[in-house]
């Protein structure tokens, strides 16, 4: 009973104890730290209030320090429902009895105290873990909280410096127009002040300019006057000196004039005695002759005699000539040659070939610098031939085989031109015939290719022989119109190129390649297209023919004497011709040939002398390339129809 009685009272100190704690927990707004099974309620201790969420947070003060909130007075719980305002929970001391009554009760009751102490211990090393689980997780709350608040601070003064940013730009985007304001107002008054100035300038200019005006027209005022004194002065001495010619002349003219009518029935006289002396000559001539039979024959014998000697003469230098010329002189194909007609001519013609070839090639150099004469050519297609003339030039220096050519493309592209300079760049002589000619020489056209091959290989520096219009009789054997003599001349010219030559150079000219017999085609080994001019090499064509019809039109003059008695050719003036409006003509004649081009500056030029003062100006040179230009493309419209009709 003493033990019982021991352990009812340390019960009760215990229980006193956990009331005492329990209400100290309460008024602290905390659990307690020790409590006995069935002495506490089963509802769980209140959680610590979440976290405001970020953008429930109020925002910084604009100082960019954060002020900190005063600390609250801790609250008493109030969350059992049994707790009193004041913070007491009855509900402890209740459990307390309850234990105390199962002490006493019990019939072990140390063991009972003590299995009930060993459980509260496990409990509060359980709600001590719980509690250490609930720092942790209040821990991190605060370090996420901490995390966000960083990171609304961080925006807070990424969006200030941005705004600073901003503000700073803006000042110095007003100062910036400021500055432009005040520059562009100075500006507009030193305008304003340069202008008075230039205003004062040329005020006093015009009335200086008025001064001399005035002086001068004085000046001029007062030789006017003295000039119309000397002229009447010279009139009136002019007038009398021829009253005083004229009637010496009057007086003399009476003398002369009777002297003359003298002389003249003397002569009269004279010469009607001459002829009536000749005529009676003449006369006693023809009576002797007809009387006297022998001397008649032998006058008609004599004058027989004469007349025959004369024809055979005439006749037989003809034959000897037409001999010669058949030898020596120049094929009758040959249109034209940098040789001679005849061999002893070949030399004073090449040395004036060459010479105004020179000539024309430095003028022309100086102005286009392509050094190629008036052929202005593609820049590739140029360089090209350049190239082939200076191989040309190679091939004859080192006695190889010279390569034969081909030239196709739209008519007026410069293919013959482009030939003559080749053959003059390489140092070879050059012939020019023409296909057409071929065909009308009939059974006498391979006779007459025999000639010219022989005659071309007689030059000593090698020639370059040049067919244009080479399809007119080298086309395709194979075609019904052409005749037997054409089919002749096609097979002598090709013997005579079946073999590479070092004296001649074949250079075929035509508008058709696809017509060419395929052996003609297999001895080329060249071959170059000629396009039509480009913007660039039109513009270059306008300005060289520009140049040529109309600007140099006036400078040559006649030497001979009759340039007395023929009107001279009138000077055109160019006003207002400048590159720009050359540019804007080369840019509207696209599709022009070279030739087509020169006949549109032939008709400038034609259009120019019939104006009436002779004078070349935009409007009168627009509408000329206007007009070409309509023309060439209804005649493309035309060639463009006739096919058609013709299918």
């Amino acid at each position: 009973m003493a033990a019982a009685a021991k352990a009812a009272a340390v019960a009760v100190s215990a229980g006193a104890a956990f009331v005492l704690s329990s209400e100290r927990a309460h008024a602290d707004g905390g659990s307690s730290t020790f409590r006995f099974p069935g002495f506490y309620s089963s509802a769980p201790a209140p959680a610590p209030p979440p976290a405001a969420p970020p953008h429930q947070q109020p925002p910084p003060p604009s100082g960019g320090q954060r002020e900190e909130a005063p600390e609250e007075a801790p609250k008493v719980s109030t969350q059992h429902p049994r707790t009193s305002a004041a913070g007491f929970d009855p509900a402890p001391l209740e459990r307390g009895v309850e234990a105390i009554d199962k002490l006493k009760q019990s019939s072990d009751p140390k063991k009972l105290f003590e299995f009930m102490k060993k459980q509260e211990e496990t409990h509060q090393q359980e709600i001590a873990a719980k509690k250490l689980e609930l720092q942790k997780a209040v821990a991190e709350i605060e370090l996420e909280q901490k995390r966000v608040d960083f990171e609304e601070r961080k925006k807070l003064d990424q969006q200030r410096a941005k705004f600073k940013s901003q503000t700073a730009q803006y000042e110095d985007e007003l100062k910036r127009k400021r500055l432009q304001a005040e520059h562009e107002a100075q500006r507009l008054r030193n305008q304003e002040l340069v202008k008075m100035q230039e205003e004062s300038g040329i005020r006093l200019e015009q009335i200086r300019r008025a001064t001399e005006e005035q002086i001068q027209e004085q000046r001029r005022q007062t030789e006017r006057q003295r000039a119309d004194l000397e002229q009447a002065t010279l009139s009136k001495k002019a007038m009398a000196e021829a009253e005083g010619r004229i009637l010496v002349t009057k007086q003399t003219e009476d003398v002369k004039r009777r002297l003359l009518l003298e002389e003249i029935n003397a002569d009269r006289e004279k010469w009607i005695q001459v002829i009536n002396t000749t005529f009676e000559h003449i006369g006693g001539g023809l009576r002797t002759i007809l009387t006297d039979q022998n001397k008649l024959v032998v006058a008609v014998g004599g004058v027989t005699a004469l007349a025959a000697g004369i024809y055979t003469t005439r006749e037989g230098a003809r034959v000897v000539w037409g001999y010669v010329d058949r030898i020596l002189g120049q094929p009758s194909l040959i249109r034209e040659s940098s040789r001679g007609k005849y061999p002893w001519s070949g030399s004073l013609s090449r040395a004036t070939s060459t010479l105004t070839s020179k000539l024309k090639s430095g003028s022309n150099l100086g102005k286009d610098g392509n050094g190629f004469g008036d052929v202005i050519l593609n820049p590739s297609l140029q360089k090209r031939v350049k190239q082939l003339a200076n191989a040309t030039a190679n091939t004859k220096l080192h006695q190889a085989p010279f390569r034969n050519m081909l030239f196709y493309g739209p008519p007026g592209t410069g293919k013959t031109m482009a030939a003559r300079e080749l053959a003059r760049n390489s140092g070879l002589d050059y012939a020019l015939m023409t296909g057409g000619d071929v065909a009308p020489l009939g059974s006498q056209a391979v006779t007459k290719i025999h000639q010219l091959f022989d005659w071309a290989k007689k030059s000593n520096r090698g020639l370059l022989l040049f067919i244009d219009e080479a399809d007119a009789f080298l086309c395709e054997r194979n075609k019904t119109y052409m005749s037997e003599a054409q089919r002749s001349a096609l097979n002598a010219l090709l013997f005579r190129t079946g073999d590479q030559s070092k004296d001649i150079v074949l250079a075929l000219a035509t508008n058709r390649p696809g017509d060419l017999d395929s052996a003609v085609a297999d001895r080329i080994d060249e071959v170059l297209e000629f396009p039509l001019p480009g913007e660039d090499e039109r513009f270059k064509l306008l300005k060289l023919y520009l140049d040529k019809y109309v600007i140099r039109a006036g400078d040559k003059r006649e030497k001979s004497w009759l340039r007395f008695f023929r009107r001279q050719p009138q000077k055109i003036v160019v006003k207002g011709v400048t590159d720009d409006l050359i540019r804007e003509a080369a840019a509207k004649t696209q599709g022009f040939s070279g030739r087509e081009i020169a006949k549109m500056m032939a008709s400038v030029q034609a259009a120019v002398y019939g104006s009436k003062d002779c004078e070349l100006t935009p409007g009168l040179f627009r509408e000329v390339v206007d007009y070409k230009v309509a023309e060439h493309q209804q005649r493309r419209r035309l060639a463009g129809e006739e096919p058609k009709q013709d299918a």
